[in-house]
């Protein structure tokens, strides 16, 4: 596979996970994606804000968030957050010093 070809399926793929985390799973919660996976929408947001920040385009955090929710990110967190509960906090707190520091 020739790299322009890889960076466009790889781009396509990033697409169709932040459509899906958009419109066909709101109700997946970012502390359970980072509990499980270790990494979480915010997580996704800040490394496309790296790679922008990386190619010399000047992007802040609430920009990529909203590039990454679809949304204001408060917005977002009002429509589809819901609470946690202390055990899923100390779990959230253990994989963000594992996984983001």
């Amino acid at each position: 596979m020739d790299p322009k070809t890889q960076i466009e399926l790889e781009a396509a793929a990033f697409r169709r996970l932040i459509d899906h985390l958009m419109h066909k799973r709101p109700d997946a919660q970012n502390i359970d994606m980072m509990n499980l996976a270790g990494f979480c929408r915010n997580c996704l947001s800040r490394w496309y804000m790296e790679a922008a920040n990386d190619h010399g385009i000047d992007m802040d955090k609430e920009t990529a968030r909203t590039a990454i929710y679809g949304m204001p990110y408060d917005d977002w967190r009002a429509q589809h957050q819901t609470p946690a509960d202390s055990a899923k906090q100390a779990a959230f707190a253990q994989a963000f010093k594992d996984n983001v520091g």
